[in-house]
């Protein structure tokens, strides 16, 4: 991914792995071997994807317990962070190491909305309150900015970062929209002080509120519409110090018919033009047993030849490893299908070639 200018940018097709981590299932073994981790970069290998997306978290309350992947531990003796070469942050390291030698970027989530590999609750469960009580409680955000500075100033200099990312699918159910939008405020410009020479996105699902009605074609009153999750995709992305904006798409989840995705691409487009500022469509998935080719082909089509949109990331890569692991859920797209030839490898190679001058 690059930038043309402040008002777009272009990408060749990405995506999202659970590259450090392995198996997202607490039914697995999400301690990958070694052979399996170097066995993840060679299968990017000629997709001609340029960025990935993997977690830059992992959080846990008691070490002695966690058979997971985790850079620090949180708990009532103190924040500690894991240096352990077999499921510490060596881990990520590894990552790093290995897409600067491919000459790829990453894009780094430094939290997880969700309770997978320890997220918001792994704060809460020690400094108190729920999950929505997270974005505003001291104690909480201090340990978590301990957290973003480790990070950040582990990687800053590589050339293999793309951009950091405040959370995964942030959300506060119920709440104003102007908790998160604070949050992501402080947070950002935190980042912002620690390295400046690097991008900075939220991470969030692109919910829309009322206060697009205006500004986004084709707005409607239904659940992706009204704010519920506490979130206002417009008043985020004109946030200063966040550069680009993040939108996701899972219209089986969400109680849409696939045909909608196009439109929902449309209308993020359309907030991004109006603020000057590139968007990225960086989760979307087709569940199996649908037409996975016909289903997205459209709305890579509408990224790619109808809008201004920076790129889009399919959720999500997956491979066998040596040891027989598989990363996946039911979103998951494999090496060597024609699934990714055409979804992945041929649209990389078109978004690489996209025209700066889109209809939208």
């Amino acid at each position: 991914m690059y930038f043309l200018s402040k008002l777009l940018f272009f990408a060749v097709a990405a995506v999202d792995f659970l590259l450090v981590h392995g198996a997202p299932t607490p039914i697995e073994d999400s301690k990958t071997s070694e052979l399996d981790r170097r066995a993840l970069p060679a299968g990017f290998s000629g997709t001609g994807y340029k960025v990935v997306r993997v977690w830059g978290f992992g959080t846990t309350n008691d070490a002695s317990t966690s058979i997971d992947v985790h850079y620090q531990v949180l708990n009532s003796s103190g924040q500690y962070f894991n240096y352990n070469p077999s499921n510490g942050i060596a881990r990520l390291d590894y990552a790093v190491a290995a897409a600067q030698k491919k000459g790829m970027q990453l894009i780094l989530p430094l939290l997880n909305n969700f309770d997978a590999l320890g997220g918001i609750n792994t704060y809460t469960n020690v400094y108190g309150g729920d999950h929505n009580s997270f974005y505003t409680n001291t104690r909480a955000q201090a340990a978590y900015k301990n957290y973003i500075k480790f990070i950040v100033n582990r990687y800053k200099s590589s050339p293999a970062i793309f951009s950091w990312e405040l959370c995964n699918e942030p959300r506060c159910s119920g709440c104003s929209s102007s908790i998160i939008t604070k949050w992501a405020s402080d947070t950002s410009a935190y980042i912002k002080s620690l390295d400046p020479n690097h991008m900075v996105s939220l991470g969030d699902e692109g919910w829309l509120t009322s206060s697009s009605a205006t500004t986004v074609p084709n707005y409607e009153q239904s659940y992706a519409y009204t704010g519920y999750e506490g979130v206002d995709f417009e008043k985020n992305l004109a946030i200063p110090t966040l550069d680009y904006g993040t939108f996701h798409m899972y219209f089986d989840q969400w109680g849409y018919n696939y045909t909608w995705g196009s439109k929902w691409i449309e209308q993020h487009n359309a907030i991004g033009k109006a603020l000057n500022k590139p968007v990225l469509l960086e989760e979307y998935a087709v569940p199996e047993g649908m037409d996975r080719i016909a289903t997205a082909g459209p709305w890579q089509d509408t990224v790619l030849r109808k809008t201004s949109v920076a790129g889009d990331m399919m959720w999500q890569f997956g491979t066998k490893f040596p040891s027989g692991i598989l990363p996946l859920d039911n979103y998951a797209v494999f090496w060597n299908s024609s699934e990714l030839a055409v979804l992945g490898c041929q649209h990389a190679r078109d978004m690489a070639a996209k025209s700066p001058v889109a209809t939208l």
